[in-house]
């Protein structure tokens, strides 16, 4: 008798993780499938552990039931640590020396989405390992064991460990925007213990998000928090996406420090402590940062966007520090590599009382810029890469200085402008830099004109 498969949607299995729209191109047998697959390739490595947390999505907590059966029926042990962000599940597979992690997690996704993001071993799974996952549950080769699931709690050790690298007795006024996201319950426990004054709204988790949308890299999201700044009268304000990896920043002014700006300032006190150390930055920082990076006595390099790739890359160049516009920061200053905004946010918070500076001095020290931040333009997800491939020929025609690691980047008239698909969302991104306004412009309509090519008219650069 053959052996029955499962075959994952098409469109789920992305680059960094599974995502899908829940009842349409992600269900619970989805999900229980991929218990048995991940479980299946754990087990047969020698694993015997996993940890399995997830979002506040109201479809989270079935996928993850499902998701956890799967693991048990391979004989893996499986620990469900609840409903938490997205690090610390990183955080506990990692302490428990854990074969599997996964977040049953939509990220920032709108509501009718989810997903899982996971490592095995302790590193990203992602890229020809999902694809590879996705022909091996067609086959349906699954290991059969005796397994079990246990809930257990992470909470206190991870706000524990949060804690342990802020170092003032003293603190600042923050108020704080987790955007209705999965990292409500733990930020709350971990201000109970964190010196200084604090502003909590939006702490409440509601898969619905009736705020805000969950996404920090898009200024409208931050108009609460930064009117919460400005009335409270704080020191600098702080927000989350859905999960808790990437992180959002305002200052006392309410103007945002940007991915690429944070990590300038982040990386002040990194490379004080390891002078010449490497410091990655995605295809879409500006480049006043990785300027900034070698002025500081760094090595800067620039990445394909994708929190798994940084990962990786980090793991081969003993970087320290590494982050994307998207506000994954990536922190292996003492701590563990991975993209973790709480813990982001406790050694921002730290720097900035023992430095004696105000957010609001870091941000205006660094240099002017004159770009956009990201555009994303909205594409069908399945021409996006089509789409780049039709740009990038487009591009090699024009006899310019081109970098195709991710999309293309371009440098060009002093500046630089960035076409790229967007890996976990049915869009394109765009950013231009550039030394003037005048040239800004010129780099804009430069890009409108190579995407009309592609076949992409009328965007809104």
């Amino acid at each position: 008798m053959a052996v029955r498969g499962h075959g994952f949607h098409p469109t789920a299995l992305r680059q960094y993780d599974i995502r899908g729209v829940v009842g349409d191109t992600l269900t619970t047998t989805d999900a229980l499938a991929l218990g048995r697959t991940l479980g299946s390739i754990a087990v047969t490595s020698g694993g015997r552990v996993a940890v399995v947390g997830y979002d506040g999505r109201h479809s989270s907590p079935l996928l993850e039931e499902e998701l956890s059966r799967g693991l048990a029926s391979c004989g893996l042990f499986v620990l469900r640590i609840g409903l938490c962000p997205t690090p610390m599940v990183y955080f506990a597979s990692r302490i428990l020396k854990a074969a599997v992690g996964v977040m049953v997690t939509g990220s920032h996704n709108p509501p009718e989405y989810n997903g899982f993001k996971m490592v095995l071993g302790n590193k990203p799974f992602y890229g020809e390992n999902i694809q590879r996952l996705g022909d091996h549950a067609a086959r349906g080769a699954w290991i059969k064991g005796q397994g079990g699931v246990v809930g257990v709690s992470a909470a206190d050790a991870y706000v524990a460990r949060l804690l342990k690298d802020y170092q003032p007795r003293a603190g600042l006024r923050v108020a704080w925007d987790p955007g209705n996201g999965a990292a409500g319950e733990v930020l709350v426990r971990l201000l109970h213990r964190l010196p200084g004054e604090h502003v909590l709204i939006n702490e409440r988790i509601d898969g619905s998000f009736p705020s805000h949308h969950p996404d920090p890299t898009v200024e409208a999201n931050l108009e609460q928090l930064k009117d919460l700044v400005l009335k409270e009268k704080c020191d600098i304000g702080i927000a989350f996406d859905g999960d808790g990896d990437r992180i959002g920043v305002v200052d006392s002014k309410a103007r945002p420090i940007w991915g690429d700006q944070l990590l300038a300032i982040l990386a002040r006190e990194v490379l004080q402590q390891r002078p010449g150390a490497t410091v990655i930055a995605d295809v879409k920082a500006s480049q006043s940062l990785f300027d900034e990076i070698r002025r500081l006595g760094g090595a800067p390099e620039m990445c394909a966007t994708g929190h798994s790739i940084i990962k990786t890359r980090m793991a081969e160049t003993d970087a320290p520090l590494a982050g994307e516009m998207s506000g994954h920061i990536f922190m292996a200053d003492r701590y563990y590599g991975y993209d973790d905004a709480l813990y982001v946010a406790v050694r921002l918070l730290n720097y900035i009382v023992r430095s004696g500076r105000s957010a609001a001095d870091l941000r205006d020290e660094l240099p002017e810029t004159v770009n956009t931040p990201e555009i994303r333009v909205e594409v069908d997800d399945s021409e996006k890469f089509a789409i780049i491939a039709r740009v990038t020929e487009a591009v090699s025609a024009l006899n310019l200085d081109v970098n195709s690691m991710d999309g293309v980047r371009v440098n060009e008239a002093g500046g630089w402008w960035l076409i790229r698909a967007s890996n976990t969302q049915n869009c394109l991104v765009v950013r231009c830099e550039a030394p003037d306004m005048a040239t800004l412009g010129q780099l804009k309509d430069r890009v409108r004109a190579v995407l009309s090519d592609a076949g992409v008219p009328d965007a809104l650069i």
